[in-house]
């Protein structure tokens, strides 16, 4: 996932995560990643929220998911692999660990042995499949597995942990402190096995003595006497357990990214819905433009095709997009955003292509469902949540706001407007913003300025779906659209009705 730091899924989210997963329908997409499996939503989840900045970065990520794309079941298997590690341990430490060190160490023990199957399982694996893996990611993954666990490695292993089963007993030494007190306990390597049966048959196995079942002061003493002995490798086990647990943890972590990648691009190739590899640009070239771009949360609800649309906003720094009600303009809002996110965590994009600057941070303002608790009105509401993105917000950041101060009359608002999105504009802050607010647009039309785009939704006719279109803003607000909407019949047809009546 990086060239150099592990991903970790549980990483705190930046604040402005949750409108973006509220305003840009992401839950479809974390659940046709998920598929069912709650590694993969985490992984999908954290990926997608915590863009990379770097093009090279995302390259980096791009290709091992090529990698990915071309041989699915050997990454399936690496995860599977992986999270069976995972849980076998979590089974073994379901048994329970006493506070003592022989406790300790017979839990790591077993433990180890399990994790040691999985790591020569996992060896195998990646010496026979991993071969056919080009990316970089997958490279240097497959000579860390090869090199590190090679056959003479893990042989030194089984051995090690064959001897510290204690079978011979416990070997220790000491030394005499103050007061003829114990201390410097080291636990020995048993002498080997030939050596011992010599010195038993001479007579030579040293004196000793034999503690009674019933006796139990002796016992509890003899106990203490052999933890002292094992601590120390009962705590190294524990550590060996844990280092190698981390790793088949961050393994499945990782490998949950690209699985979820797999999982929503069968979902979307299944419907018939073009997916690309993005080209990301740096964030200082102002670059932004797709062909065939669509909202792939809304083709995973919808049962039909949608409709992409094309965009062309290099060099603009302002987007307007107005016209008729339900002509695709919140739909090319979310497009954009989540064609940012699904290109900056590394992932195809929902289109035919796509060529964007990264951005530093992604924002939005969407209108909200009135809430009856607030202490303030609605336009209270949605200034004091814009000033929140204005308090974070920063040069090479991309803005998308729906409808942002419909809840005040037109003159209120359109004033409003031209003292946020122009500054915001000029400071290098990509704004994309729908309106209804005509006199907003038409000022901002009518003052020519080179890093305004405007784009207009047409009016829709019989169900039909268009593509937005480059132009300026109409004063009409296809009111007779509305009326049907919501009323089920013209303006029209309605008086005729009445005078029928």
């Amino acid at each position: 996932m990086h060239p150099n730091e592990d991903f970790n899924p549980d990483r705190e989210l930046p604040p402005e995560s949750d409108g973006l997963v509220e305003d840009l329908g992401l839950p479809t997409l974390f659940e046709a990643m998920a598929g069912g499996d709650r590694f993969l939503l985490a992984a999908g989840k954290a990926a997608l929220l915590s863009p990379l900045h770097e093009p090279s970065e995302i390259v980096y990520r791009q290709e091992a998911l090529t990698d990915c794309l071309a041989h699915p079941e050997f990454v399936k298997q690496l995860y599977s692999l992986a999270g069976e590690a995972v849980e076998s341990h979590k089974k073994i430490m379901s048994w329970g660990v006493t506070p003592s060190a022989e406790s300790l160490h017979y839990i790591s023990l077993h433990a180890l042995e399990l994790l040691l199957a999985y790591l020569v399982q996992l060896r195998q694996v990646t010496a026979e499949q991993g071969a056919e893996m080009s990316s970089l990611a997958f490279v240097r993954f497959r000579s860390l597995v090869l090199d590190e666990l090679d056959d003479g490695y893990l042989k030194l292993l089984d051995d090690h942990l064959d001897e510290l089963k204690l079978r011979p007993g416990l070997w220790m030494s000491a030394q005499l402190g103050r007061a003829n007190k114990g201390t410097g306990y080291v636990l020995q390597r048993a002498p080997a096995r030939g050596r011992r049966e010599r010195r038993a048959r001479r007579g030579e196995a040293g004196p000793g003595f034999t503690i009674r079942d019933d006796d139990d002061k002796r016992l509890r003493e003899l106990d203490e006497l052999k933890a002292r002995g094992i601590v120390v490798v009962a705590n190294a086990l524990a550590k060996s357990v844990d280092n190698v647990v981390s790793f088949f943890s961050s393994l499945r972590s990782e490998l949950a990214f690209y699985i979820g990648c797999l999982n929503l691009r069968s979902a979307l190739v299944t419907k018939g819905e073009p997916v690309c590899t993005p080209v990301p640009m740096p964030a200082d070239t102002r670059l932004l433009r797709a062909t065939g771009l669509y909202d792939p949360g809304l083709s995973l609800r919808a049962q039909g095709p949608t409709v992409g649309n094309d965009l062309s906003a290099d060099g603009k720094e302002l987007v307007v997009v107005t016209g008729a009600n339900r002509g695709g303009k919140t739909t090319l809002l979310r497009s954009i955003g989540a064609a940012h996110l699904m290109m900056q965590c590394g992932m195809f994009v929902a289109a035919e292509s796509f060529t964007a600057g990264v951005c530093r941070r992604i924002f939005t303002h969407f209108r909200r469902d009135e809430d009856r608790s607030m202490a303030g009105g609605k336009l209270e509401e949605e200034l004091a949540r814009m000033s929140a993105v204005i308090s974070r917000i920063s040069p090479q950041c991309l803005l998308l706001c729906n409808e942002p101060f419909a809840s005040t009359n037109e003159r209120e608002g359109s004033d409003i407007g031209r003292q946020v999105f122009l500054p915001l504009a000029r400071a290098g802050v990509k704004v994309v913003l729908v309106t209804h607010l005509i006199d907003l647009a038409e000022s901002l039309y009518e003052q020519r300025l080179g890093y305004v785009l405007f784009l207009r939704a047409p009016r829709q006719t019989q169900g039909q779906q268009f593509k937005l279109v480059e132009g300026a803003p109409e004063r009409t607000a296809y009111g007779e659209d509305v009326y049907k909407q919501i009323f089920g019949q013209s303006p029209a047809d309605a008086l005729g009705a009445s005078s029928s009546a």
